[in-house]
């Protein structure tokens, strides 16, 4: 064992002087083309303040100081005046994209279980236009339903395109949107529809056969339901709810659009978003958010994603119920990004959905931008991790020293070029090669996942904190700061109390 591990190393030496030379020739001009050490000033600088010296004051953004930021848009007060000003700079760029589905096969396991494996097409895109044109006929199409303006309407449905066709739809028509978690439970779904007072549901027809069907005795308001997918059978259903296909509703709405039936356009103080949240500790609260609100929170967001904008591709995959991903995808729209879209099960070539040897949606998409929760990110760790286990003796070491080589790089606010094109080349094209920034919340990212994402995929990751009360917004890392551990200082939009939690010392 001894002689292998001399000999390993006597053949890896050269390897590392080469990384080593390799680095050192371009660490100078690197260092001046980036300004590394302005990115370092940057990162070390103090970012918030007190408002005041009495103790117990907010802390705000050092930018916004004298006045927090509420609108990025000159005159985009309400949610839909920002889609609109999207449609018009952006009319013929791709806004919204949707895989095909080629086949469904079903798998037998090892174990006997039956996994059902998809091969997918290339994305099919919706330009600014075309969304536009959709969302103006859904949103006429709900109005002849008998849906008043500042009358809620619900969405229980899967992150898709859809969605957000949806929930622009009902922005300018002034419907205040309820959304509700795919993933709830049968009790927490009749709970939100109740309360809210929904009198129209939109779904997809996987959800309403499978978790709705049964709900719908326990709510009383529901009048009408549209659903996106599959045909049903109707008469599986009460005969006291209309269930109509979202196309229909659109036709319908198309017809309505050419006798000149104007919408109610909202106001900034009305309400845009009913959000429940995950009723993970009892039942789901319904947060209440104006459109003035999202507004200020978003801007906030953006200033911190540098160079936003139509060349960036947005994967959007995690539930749009959530308001990480609602926030991240208005935005993403509203500065001329394209949105592809994909689910947890389809996310990578790996995916537990995808056959073996067909793609995945990041090799397809090769998205530029992408949001995770921890849960997604520990997946990826693991996964890579695993096929590292799999190399042999002579590729794991190389691996290991490029991985502590560039480790120790970013520590010191540089990188190493050449790892990241001979040792990390294929583990960032994992998530398609192109992602330039990456930001996880939900939840604490762990120091040694967030360091592995930082290294392994050529990009920054940072770490935000927000609560659905606060539309998401809160602190977000800023892609300078490569650090671990913390979610960054204020978002320009909002101030921050800290109170001593004296229990905990």
């Amino acid at each position: 064992m001894k002689l292998k591990a001399e000999v390993c190393t006597l053949v890896l030496l050269p390897v590392y002087l080469l990384m080593f030379v390799y680095s050192t020739l371009t660490f100078l001009p690197w260092y001046f083309l980036t300004n590394a050490k302005k990115r370092k000033a940057m990162a070390k600088r103090i970012k918030a303040k007190p408002v005041s010296e009495k103790i117990g004051s907010p802390y705000r953004a050092l930018t916004h100081f004298d006045s927090l930021a509420t609108i990025d848009i000159p005159g985009a007060d309400t949610l839909d005046k920002l889609f609109q000003h999207a449609v018009a700079k952006f009319a013929k760029k791709d806004c919204l994209g949707t895989r095909e589905i080629l086949s469904e096969e079903n798998e037998k396991q090892p174990n006997g279980k039956v996994f059902k494996k998809l091969i997918l097409g290339e994305y099919k895109w919706l330009n600014y236009e075309e969304v536009n044109t959709r969302v103006n006929h859904l949103g006429s199409g709900l109005a002849a339903l008998d849906l008043k303006p500042r009358s809620t309407v619900a969405i229980f449905c899967e992150t898709r395109a859809e969605w957000m066709i949806t929930a622009q739809a009902c922005f300018k028509y002034n419907f205040p949107l309820v959304t509700l978690y795919a993933t709830l439970g049968e009790d927490a779904v009749a709970f939100g529809l109740n309360e809210s007072g929904a009198t129209h549901l939109i779904t997809s027809s996987e959800l309403l056969e499978t978790k709705l069907k049964c709900v719908l005795s326990q709510v009383s308001n529901i009048k009408h339901i549209i659903y996106v997918g599959k045909s049903i059978n109707k008469s599986e259903y009460p005969t006291n709810i209309d269930i109509h296909n979202i196309e229909e509703v659109e036709e319908l709405g198309a017809k309505q659009e050419n006798l000149s039936n104007p919408c109610s356009r909202p106001l900034p103080t009305d309400l845009a978003v009913v959000m429940y949240t995950s009723g993970s500790t009892g039942r789901p609260k319904g947060v209440m958010m104006v459109h003035s609100n999202l507004i200020a929170g978003m801007s906030g967001q953006c200033e911190r994603i540098p160079g936003l904008g139509p060349k960036d591709t947005y994967i959007g995959y995690l539930p749009l119920a959530h308001v990480l991903e609602m926030t991240a995808e208005i935005s993403c729209v509203t500065y001329g990004c394209r949105i592809g879209y994909s689910s947890p099960l389809t996310l990578s070539d790996q995916s537990s959905k995808i056959k073996k040897g067909s793609k995945g949606d990041c090799s397809v998409l090769r998205p530029t931008l992408m949001a995770a929760v921890p849960e997604i990110m520990d997946r990826i760790y693991k996964n890579v991790m695993s096929k590292v286990q799999e190399m042999n003796v002579f590729q794991r070491t190389l691996f290991k020293l490029g991985y502590d080589y560039k480790l120790e790089q970013i520590k010191k606010g540089y990188d190493a070029p050449l790892c990241n094109v001979v040792l990390f080349k294929k583990v960032k094209a994992l998530l398609g090669g192109n992602v330039r920034m990456m930001l996880c919340g939900g939840a604490p990212l762990s120091p040694q996942t967030q360091r592995f994402m930082n290294i392994c995929f050529c990009c920054p990751v940072g770490q935000g904190y927000g609560l659905t009360e606060t539309c998401g917004a809160g602190t977000i890392t800023e892609v300078s700061d490569y650090s671990t551990g913390r979610v960054g200082a204020p978002l320009t939009c909002c101030e921050i109390k800290l109170r001593d939690w004296l229990e905990g010392k």
